[in-house]
């Protein structure tokens, strides 16, 4: 059974910093592509940042710049450094594992605010 678990989202003002974590496990995680969605209220669920099985990354464009992906294959963990955060980013954010099928997180609440 693969599960996703994470962890890390919270209140935080605007410019500030959060790390998410996604813990995976029951999947052969270091041939997975690992990536991070956000939906807002009344907003579609988007794509943040993909990192693929060998490494290469790709980025929102508006978060370029401020949001790092990694991974730890040793770890089966996934990770989102955010920095410079604003109050667009408030989001419900989701871990997600491409294998031969598609597996989700149940979320974790990033809230930016003054």
């Amino acid at each position: 059974q693969v599960q996703l678990v994470e962890s890390g989202g919270g209140l935080v003002q605007p410019g500030g910093s959060l790390r998410l974590s996604c813990a995976a496990s029951g999947l052969l995680f270091r041939f997975a592509d690992m990536g991070w969605y956000r939906q807002a209220p009344g907003q579609q669920r988007e794509l943040v940042a993909v990192i693929g099985a060998r490494g290469p990354t790709n980025y929102k464009d508006s978060v370029k710049g401020r949001f790092t992906i990694s991974r730890d294959n040793a770890k089966n963990t996934v990770s989102l450094q955010m920095n410079s955060l604003k109050p667009e980013d408030t989001a419900v954010y989701y871990c997600h594992a491409s294998t031969n099928r598609d597996y989700w997180g149940q979320g974790t609440q990033v809230t930016v605010s003054s």
